[in-house]
Formats: C-alpha cells, structure tokens, sequence
C-alpha cells in the first residue's frame, strides 16, 4: 500500500540507532530521508548505545518535552572485579579487585535494592552543565568537578541473567527508569552496595516513549520505505502516544480552541474532572486541536499547545 499523494511527514518514527552513530547523526539522516527540516528526538542515546531512539518529526516536535518524560527501559550488562574512568567497558581500567567471592544470591539482592526511588550523581561523561559547560566536555580536558545528587526512579528490575563462573562475573537485567536515570551510574552503585568495582560492559534501550524494537525501523529500511512511498506508514501520532485523558469539543468550542481562549470545561464531553493536562479534539472529525490544562475548580481549560490544522503543511 503506498501513501496518499497528500502525506504530509508528521508525528514520530521509532529509529532502531545502531552502535557508532550519535543521535544527532540519526537525525540528521532522518532529515535527509524524510525530507523535513523540523526533526528531533526524545531522549539522548551515548554513541555506543544501540535501541529505540524516537524521532519527532514537524509539529510533533512540540510534544519531545512531554514524550522523554515517559519511563524508559534498558537491557544492561554490568560486570563486576573492574572499574573505569567512564562508568563502561570503553573507558580507561581504574581500578581492579578480585571478586571470586561474589555469589548469585548477593548480587541477586544488591540489583534489586535499588527498585525504587534513589539518588544518583552524575557522571562525567554525561551532557549535565556545571557553569555552562557539559560535563563531558571538562571530561575530555581532564577536569573533575563536584556534582549534584539528582533523584531518579527506578520503577522495576528484572534479573535476566547471572554468570558467576567468569573471573569478572556479569549479571544482565531489565531496568524501567525514569527520565535522567544513568545506568552506567546505577551499575557502579550496585558494585559499590557489594564492596567492589563494576562497569557497565553493554545497554540497549528497549523501551522509549512507549515505543518498543517492534516500533522501530533501521535507517536503511526507512531508506526504503521512502523509496516506495510507503513512509506514512511507519508515523505514529505523537497525541496518541501520550497518556493524557482525552475530552471533545463541538464546532463552537473547536474554534475557541483555536484560538487559544479558555474554554468552560462544562462545554465539552466528557467535562474534564480532574487537573492536569488532557488533550482535546474536535468532535465532528476527531482532530486534535491540542493540550489543555485543566482546573476543575474553576471549570476552565487553559490552553498549553494549540494544533491548528492549517499548520501542518508549514
């Protein structure tokens, strides 16, 4: 099936990003493919990081501070008995220590000691700014600076596997995170909860915004689906993406809507019953109009992010 002549490139793709490239590579390869200018992504991968990397495209990327918000999950490797000065397998050894002792019931307990909320302190090869410079960038000049504890969730963890019979036992697990969560970080703590040094040997990203491998395609298959005209159907909504509830509104209010008013929530159906954000859409044809912050107690939506329809071919 290819896609209507009128397609016009909007929402998000799922971008499978192979080790070796940065994620501003990948977009700037989505760029050239798709034709689009206005691209971004949702979310940071280190260049030896492969995984599900979302890629906004045209008005959509007006919803990338609402979708790298979501919960994300790994596939990690972390292997004990060595540290680095980068946190993973490709940074200097550091530090050594024989772990033999290390048994699959304590490294058992120590991973899954750290499901819930915790604090981590950045590492040095992460994008976090001090005094205006990424820390990455002090990194490569030598430069060690104090960091800032940041709070993180991790949501679950998985055990997928432990290997306790090399000299440098590795243990592979799944990790639901919040935003911001450094997993190379997390693989240090844990190491460090057990009294010996551990680095991260490999991750994956599996989940992002929602999207799993499943959602994804390589860039060379988006390549193709360009060739036949069939890149309309590998776009997702990014409205549909989010979990924000949802609310419709009539002719009349539509065009408020449009027009960035403050809407009488007793206007629409469902009436909005609780604060936040919900997302609203034109009853008559069910197009999105954009997000609007709800206050029940005053009976409005305010307006966050307005759609207009006309804007999609700018």
């Amino acid at each position: 099936m290819t896609q209507p002549l009128s397609f016009v490139p909007e929402g998000v793709l799922g971008i499978w990003k192979p080790a070796g490239w940065t994620s501003h590579d990948v977009v700037a390869k989505a760029r050239r493919i798709v034709g689009v200018k206005r691209i971004g992504h949702t979310g940071t991968l280190d260049p030896a990081v492969t995984g599900v990397l979302p890629i906004c495209v045209g008005r959509a990327t007006r919803m990338v501070e609402y979708l790298q918000e979501m919960p994300k999950t790994y596939e990690a490797t972390l292997r004990f008995g060595i540290a680095t000065d980068t946190e993973d397998a490709e940074g200097d050894i550091i530090e050594t220590a024989d772990v033999s002792h290390l048994t699959e019931a304590q490294i058992r307990d120590a991973v899954l000691a750290f499901v819930g909320d915790i604090v981590q302190i950045p590492p040095m090869v992460s994008a976090v700014k001090v005094n205006g410079k990424r820390l990455y960038e002090l990194a490569r000049e030598g430069v060690t600076v104090e960091r800032q504890a940041r709070p993180v969730t991790i949501h679950g963890i998985d055990l997928l596997q432990i290997d306790v019979s090399k000299p440098q036992p590795e243990v592979r697990f799944s990790v639901r995170c919040s935003k911001g969560t450094y997993i190379r970080t997390l693989c240090v703590d844990i190491g460090r909860k057990l009294g010996v040094p551990a680095v991260m040997a490999g991750l994956i990203r599996t989940v992002s915004a929602g999207l799993t491998q499943e959602d994804c395609v390589t860039l060379e298959e988006l390549e193709e689906l360009k060739r036949e005209g069939r890149l309309a159907e590998r776009f997702v909504p990014a409205d549909e993406m989010l979990g924000f509830p949802r609310t419709e509104a009539g002719e009349r209010e539509a065009i408020f809507a449009l027009q960035g008013k403050t809407l009488a929530g007793a206007d629409l159906l469902p009436p909005p019953d609780r604060e936040g954000i919900w997302r609203l859409y034109r009853g008559s044809d069910d197009v999105f109009l954009g997000l609007f912050d709800s206050d029940p107690a005053r009976g409005t939506l305010r307006p966050l992010k307005v759609f207009h329809p006309s804007e999609q071919n700018g």
